[in-house]
């Protein structure tokens, strides 16, 4: 071979070596990194504890992106419950100032569960993102979904005459003769896990939807299902596995039998089947080096309602139902052995057959016309206790309705601005919104969207009540998710339009 030929070659087995060096420093440079921290936020001082509640932090970081995912077992983020309206501000000036991470890439999202968080939450929550921060190591991603639909049943009644009623304890149901159909249910369980680059597990993120508001039979403070749910997860991975769970649109999902009043009413079975199944699909997913990730945090105006009409509306129903009431020579005293005697035997309610068939031998109807009088007194008492549930839905719902009224009028503007955020890490793809999305936004959103492994949360960076859809809206005070809700019908077609768009740059 030739010098110059020699040289030639070496130098192109060099630049190939440097080729693939580069690469290999690409790759390398390219890898996530992660690390996760829990602190315990329970408010010991709030009555028994049955079991911890945490702030949960991950922080994901991929090149010159960082996003940072922070769960709280907690009923929201600001508005209602223990957590106030300042937490989620004060929380990300201290990681912006302290840890130099922008406020835009922090997401915050409530379990929704009941239970009662300690007054310094928003210390303790920093105190994990920064204990996260120190603990960041380079990881490997996967994602995928479980199914579960064990746990959960969608509230919403819709009855024969076209309204549509909650299963809630605030309300008493109505007859079941009267109702024709319930809503869907999300059984879909979304997974992003992240793996150590030896194979253990470092964090698990599992979304679902559904109320986490079963309780347990102590009464004690609890983290619900999804406390419940995490804690068997984390028991069966790696030693120090954080799993952080996130609610998705669970507005219209309670946890299965939750009228149940024969047996107590427990949580614990209902999350342990919610992590098995968690853990169930976790070893499917096969995590792998990708660097992928985006955050895209874009703030949407929309309009508020003006609730005036559908106030009216509702008072003039109430109106209605009230000079529906009867009067009725029966009271609970009465009322209660008149209906046993007449649902055990109807045709010999007042007394043994033997005296009726001597009446009718004798040609007398004494127990006969007793019998038609209990009869209409029954009817009539019944009638009224079937308003008097109604009153209870309206009275309930009315009340609601003014609230929102009130605060829409003092906002002093037509609209609102709430923040909506798409996050991709991998193939995993996520969007969220701070009202308690219904179950029906999640699973649009989800069909139409170009991306397999897409998932939608509500109760995400705020609070602002329910957000059903604008066909629940117009059910005028029927449901808690119709009157709890301060946003106009309009609302909904503006969110998935951004949405839509959301998920094109992801």
């Amino acid at each position: 071979m030739s010098g110059a030929k020699s040289t030639a070659l070496t130098q192109l087995v060099a630049a190939v070596v440097l080729f693939g060096s580069l690469s290999v420093n690409a790759a390398q440079a390219a890898q996530l990194s992660a690390g996760v921290a829990k602190v315990d936020i329970t408010n010991v001082e709030a009555g028994p504890v049955n079991d911890r509640l945490w702030v949960k932090a991950l922080v994901i970081k991929g090149g010159p992106v960082t996003a940072v995912i922070i769960s709280v077992d907690a009923v929201a983020i600001g508005e209602i419950g223990h957590i106030k309206n300042d937490y989620l501000p004060k929380v990300r000036a201290r990681i912006e100032k302290e840890l130099e991470i922008p406020p835009t890439s922090v997401l915050v999202n409530a379990s929704h569960c009941h239970g009662v968080v300690c007054s310094d939450v928003d210390e303790r929550t920093v105190q994990a993102v920064k204990l996260a921060t120190q603990n960041m190591v380079p990881v490997r991603v996967g994602a995928g979904r479980g199914h579960e639909d064990r746990v959960s049943e969608n509230r919403r009644l819709k009855l024969k005459n076209g309204k549509e009623l909650d299963v809630r304890h605030a309300y008493s149901l109505p007859a079941d003769a009267e109702v024709a159909e319930i809503g869907p249910i999300d059984p879909d369980i979304g997974i992003l896990r992240l793996d150590r680059t030896d194979g253990r597990t470092l964090a698990v993120v599992y979304q679902f939807a559904c109320h986490p508001i079963q309780g347990v039979p102590n009464k004690g403070n609890t983290a619900d299902m999804t406390g419940f749910a995490s804690q068997v997860i984390e028991d069966n991975l790696s030693d120090g596995t954080i799993a952080l769970f996130l609610q998705g649109c669970g507005g219209d999902i309670n946890p299965v039998t939750y009228k149940d009043v024969n047996t107590p009413r427990n949580a614990e079975p209902l999350g342990n089947m919610l992590g098995l199944s968690t853990l169930k699909a976790l070893r499917k997913i096969a995590s792998r080096d990708d660097a992928r990730m985006t955050v895209i945090n874009e703030t949407l105006t929309l309009p508020r309602a003006d609730l005036a009409e559908r106030i009216a509306s509702l008072e003039a129903e109430q109106i209605k139902q009230l000079q529906s009431l009867k009067g009725t020579s029966l009271n609970l005293k009465t009322f209660l052995p008149l209906i046993v005697k007449y649902k055990l035997d109807e045709e010999f309610p007042s007394y043994y057959s033997h005296k009726y068939l001597l009446e009718k031998q004798l040609g007398r109807d004494d127990l006969s016309k007793l019998d038609e009088e209990n009869r209409r007194n029954l009817q009539q008492y019944i009638g009224n206790i079937h308003t008097m549930e109604q009153l209870t839905r309206t009275q309930t719902n009315l009340a609601l309705l003014k609230m929102h009224q009130a605060q829409n009028v003092k906002a002093g503007k037509r609209t609102i601005d709430v923040e909506v955020v798409g996050l991709r890490i991998g193939d995993f793809t996520l969007v969220t919104f701070p009202g308690e999305l219904t179950v029906r936004i999640g699973l649009g959103i989800k069909q139409r969207s170009p991306h397999k492994l897409t998932f939608v949360s509500g109760y995400t960076n705020g609070y602002i009540y329910y957000s059903p859809t604008a066909e629940q809206l117009l059910n005028v005070g029927g449901a808690q998710e119709d009157s709890d809700c301060i946003l106009a019908p309009e609302w909904q077609a503006l969110f998935e339009a951004r949405v839509a768009n959301i998920l094109k740059k992801l």
